[in-house]
């Protein structure tokens, strides 16, 4: 054996000398180091070096830390160390991948993976003819895989994951027949795979986040070893078939997520394989439910989501299904009911459950509290949720919870109240009742009493009524609260500035809010988006808005809004963010992150209330704002000069106003601003020219009586000689124009005519001959159904128990 225990071995002059000055071209802020040459001299007793017992050779450098790392050059003195064996320089800071590494032959084991490295793999690494592992991951490396790499006849282990490496697999790869693991996932390679029999021993196949592409099938079935395989969210397509998996007996995980894959398996068919995960989500599975997952005894991860089946579920699957630690269905078309039994077992551990997209639908089922996420959103459940309270207000026995962080019931039908007992569970970190027909108080137990405390709160578009319970003063985790589109009353509670302190989304829109703005909001440091459009507010806006620009210059934290969010914003503006929680960071979801910067307001949305006074000068200081809506008002005064210092302004929403004075030139330097109104105010003199402004269709300046210039119609004083050549005139020119005019209609007509063919071939023919298409576009047309009928529903119901209460 090559390695010895330190105590076993003296090391040699010449390799110490070399380690010494490979020492001296590092930083070691961390004292990693600090046994070298201090006050033992046998380098062979030094940290993370380890000596042949027969030749006293240095064979082996780990200098993977612990905790720590060192920083620098990988010097070139390590050719000093001729019989290396094992070298590992994992999780430091190199940046460089030196060629000279190429020189070091003897080497079996190099893992350089987490150091930052840049730049494109050496030629020159081909000549380590003797390399079993090799591990470059997780850096920045770029270009084309070396088709040298293909020389290292002896590599089992190659793992080239998480870079910048583009082009193709090289075919040379397929000489590396001895290869057990393969991980090139998390790069942007392209191509078709190699021929997979050429790697017999593969046990692992890891090819996921590429751009890789054709078949996927080429010697797949000879890999009778594979234990693994990973080949998800690339472009390959084709069908997978019985035959294709016959001989993967050894097969433990399969991923064949987000690509364009047909899986047409037998309905006899019976897997040699027993899986524990399983993960085909957007895969072509359906309409049938697949028969095989019964033979799949010890799935522990199920993702079948996506995948158009619309047969209803067998009660078989349920059974199967309690072992589960993570069980994704959504979006499918599943209309069956789901049996209480289910709902009420005791699943092993605490899992994963995601329903959502669905055609499901009942009362709402008996909860099993045990789960660590259990999402039923866009369904069709019906009823309420009070089963989990007794008479008495406590929570019933069978429905205490012990882990459940995250509900979302969201779009579905459901109808009456909330529970009163709800705070003497376990506090959710997610709750989401959003677009249903909840109706009653916001009970005083909505946040719990522990700790812990909610996040997310979401109660949009229900009909809820009265005033914000104090009690919600201990809710003081939230991030967000959506309270929007309910009938909520009163004044806008001063203790939302001073005992939420970390509330980064605030939505309190078209409600019954009257009162001033509480001046203790701009205490909310983290606010990112603040909408308290469509309500009744008076009194004028809070000149303290600048305090949002002044705490982020103090704060430097980077956070991400905890939940999905949609907010419309005026007429034509949209924001998004998906999931990420760190709850849901094993749903595998694609997730944004939207406003990282701490402190720096996003959105402020105001409208479609009675605000008066002056639009705050201080609100040009909020350089983070993306979009300002202060439409449908009665502000007075000037637009503020500095206006364009909002630089990453898309957004700016003024209409409907009382304010005067001329658009400030400031405005022509808005680069991003994709929306603008300032139409129905008094504004006057000539619209500032620029680019930017005159982009914009006139409606968005119509109803200012004084206001002229491109492009509105009205000719400024003393701009008659550059007349807009869209206006007409009344000289003899226009009839020469008219005349021409009339020898292109023929010619309009005909490029109309032969462009709706066209537009009208390129659609429907596109739908005709790719099925994948023509699947989507109507899954999609039936998913708009479900929404339009479950939106009928509830406000028939809304309606009916409004007439009901008038009467």
């Amino acid at each position: 054996m090559w390695l010895v225990s330190n105590s076993e071995a003296i090391c040699i002059e010449e390799e110490k000398q070399a380690l010494l000055e490979f020492k001296q071209g590092l930083e070691d802020n961390y004292s990693l180091l600090s046994s070298w040459g201090s006050h033992e001299e046998d380098c062979c007793k030094w940290k993370g070096i380890k000596c042949s017992n027969q030749t006293g050779h240095v064979v082996m450098l780990d200098l993977r830390p612990v905790d720590g790392n060192l920083q620098g050059e990988i010097s070139s003195s390590l050719l000093g160390l001729k019989h290396l064996v094992y070298l590992d320089l994992s999780l430091n800071h190199f940046f460089i991948l030196p060629s000279f590494i190429g020189s070091l032959t003897k080497l079996q084991y190099l893992n350089l993976s987490n150091t930052k490295m840049v730049g494109n793999i050496p030629q020159q690494l081909g000549n380590l003819s003797s390399l079993i592992s090799l591990d470059l991951s997780l850096n920045e490396l770029e270009g084309s895989i070396p088709k040298v790499l293909g020389n290292m006849v002896s590599l089992v282990h190659l793992d080239l994951s998480s870079n910048n490496f583009e082009g193709t697999i090289p075919q040379t790869l397929e000489n590396l027949y001895n290869l057990q693991v393969l991980d090139l996932s998390n790069n942007s390679i392209s191509g078709e795979v190699p021929d997979l029999s050429k790697f017999p021993l593969l046990r692992e196949l890891h090819l996921s986040k590429n751009r890789l592409n054709g078949s996927l099938t080429k010697g797949m079935g000879k890999l009778s070893k594979l234990q693994i395989l990973d080949v998800s969210s690339n472009s390959f397509e084709g069908d997978i078939t019985d035959s294709h998996l016959l001989n993967l007996s050894s097969l433990k995980l399969l991923d064949f997520s987000y690509n364009f894959l047909s899986l047409k398996f037998s309905s006899t068919w019976v897997p040699r394989f027993n899986l524990d995960t399983i993960a085909l989500r957007s895969c072509k599975l359906g309409p049938a439910f697949p028969k095989w997952l019964q033979t799949q005894k010890n799935f522990m991860q199920l993702d079948m989501s996506n995948t158009g089946i619309s047969d209803p579920i067998p009660n078989w699957f349920w059974d199967l299904s309690w072992n589960v630690g993570y069980l994704n269905l959504s979006r499918n078309q599943f209309t069956n009911t789901i049996p209480l039994q289910w709902f009420l077992a005791r699943f092993i551990g605490s899992p994963i459950i995601d329903l959502s997209f669905n055609r499901f639908r009942g009362l709402l089922p008996q909860l099993n509290f045990d789960w660590t996420v259990l999402n039923l959103s866009n369904n069709l459940f019906q009823g309420s949720i009070t089963f989990l309270c007794e008479t008495n207000g406590s929570v019933k026995a069978n429905y205490m919870p012990s882990y459940l962080s995250y509900l979302d019931l969201s779009d579905n039908l459901l109808s009456g109240e909330l529970p009163y007992c709800w705070g003497n569970m376990v506090p959710l970190t997610v709750l989401n009742l959003a677009n249903n027909n909840l109706s009653g108080r916001i009970p005083d137990s909505i946040c719990g009493s522990t700790t812990h405390g909610i996040q997310s709160l979401h109660l949009q578009n229900n009909s809820f009524i009265g005033e914000l319970p104090r009690s919600m003063i201990t809710c003081s985790s939230l991030r967000l609260l959506d309270l929007g589109e309910n009938r909520i009353s009163g004044r806008i509670p001063t203790w939302i500035g001073t005992r939420l302190p970390h509330l980064m989304i605030l939505r309190l829109s078209s409600n019954l809010l009257i009162g001033h703005i509480p001046l203790q909001l701009c205490h909310l440091t983290s606010l990112q988006i603040l909408d308290l459009s469509q309500n009744n507010i008076t009194g004028t806006i809070p000149q303290c808005l600048n305090n949002f620009t002044v705490m982020a210059q103090t704060q430097s934290s980077y956070v991400s809004i905890p939940h999905p969010y949609i907010s419309s914003f005026g007429t034509s503006f949209l924001l998004t963010s998906d999931y990420v929680d760190n709850l849901l960071v094993t749903f595998k979801e694609k997730s944004l992150e939207y406003g990282k910067t701490l402190g720096l307001v996003k959105v402020i949305n105001l409208s479609s209330n009675k605000l008066k006074g002056e639009i705050p000068r201080e609100i040009t200081n909020l350089r983070g704002l993306i979009g300002l809506n202060l439409s449908r008002n009665f502000l007075t005064g000037i637009i503020p000069q500095d206006i364009g210092y909002l630089e990453r302004l898309e957004s700016l929403d003024l209409s409907r106003n009382l304010l005067s004075g001329i658009i400030p030139q400031s405005l022509v330097t808005l680069s991003l601003l994709s929306h603008l109104s300032l139409s129905n105010n008094n504004l006057s003199g000539k619209i500032p020219l620029g680019t930017q402004l005159q982009s914009f269709s006139a409606s968005a300046y119509a109803g200012n009586e004084n206001l002229c210039g491109l492009p509105l119609l009205k000719i400024c004083l003393g701009d008659e000689a550059t007349q807009d050549p869209r206006i007409g005139s009344n000289n003899g020119e226009g009839n020469i124009q008219e005349h021409a005019n009339s020898n292109e209609r023929p010619w309009f007509y005909i490029s109309m005519a032969l462009g709706f063919i066209v537009g009208f071939l390129g659609v429907c023919g596109s739908l005709l001959l790719k099925s994948s298409w023509r699947h989507a576009y109507f899954q999609y047309l039936e998913r708009i159904g479900d929404r339009l009928y479950k939106a009928i529903i509830i406000a028939m119901a809304k309606l009916l128990r409004n007439f009901k209460t008038q009467c």
